[in-house]
């Protein structure tokens, strides 16, 4: 089999949807909630942190073009590990930085990742993100998916989505398909 699925949390799931969209290899992605204990959470429930879901996006990707360690990389790029339930502006577990892996090399190559970074001493803090195995993930409303190419003039696309995935093309160029 060569699609794979991962699932990831890194604050609001509209900045991860837009950038993982962008990379070769990856055949789906959608945005939703993950690791709580509410059946069928709306978004409005996922917001008051008392789910205990957070965002997630839930990735669809071909191994035969994308490992694991390559999405979990730019997963690390694309916002801070190392702060508890927190993204920028955005406050609450349902903002927690999360992966939850779907089987034990994807578990395995997440901590190594966390070591290596921990190691490398590239943030002034230790990685705080969750591993956890997962469960089950609740596909967020429809307006949700795909969310910045459906609104690019929206202030929180211009000033919060729009720089992230500026700095990740600048990045990660050899990542995104034409």
């Amino acid at each position: 089999m060569t699609i794979e699925t991962i699932t990831l949390g890194g604050g609001c799931f509209w900045c991860l949807d837009s950038a993982f969209r962008m990379i070769k290899g990856v055949r789906a992605v959608a945005s939703g909630y993950s690791g709580g204990d509410t059946d069928l959470p709306s978004y409005r429930e996922v917001c008051t942190g008392e789910t205990g879901h957070a965002e997630v996006v839930h990735i669809d990707f071909d191994t035969r073009e994308v490992d694991v360690e390559t999405l979990l990389r730019a997963f690390f790029s694309l916002h801070d590990p190392t702060t508890l339930n927190k993204q920028g502006a955005d406050v609450g577990t349902q903002y927690r930085s999360v992966i939850f892996y779907h089987n034990d090399v994807q578990k395995q190559v997440a901590q190594q990742l966390i070591d290596e970074i921990n190691s490398a001493a590239i943030w002034p803090d230790p990685v705080v993100t969750e591993l956890s195995p997962f469960d089950v993930f609740y596909e967020a409303e429809p307006y949700h998916q795909d969310y910045y190419a459906q609104n690019p003039h929206e202030r929180y696309c211009q000033w919060v989505i729009e720089p992230k995935l500026k700095k990740f093309r600048e990045h990660h160029q050899n990542l995104i398909h034409s």
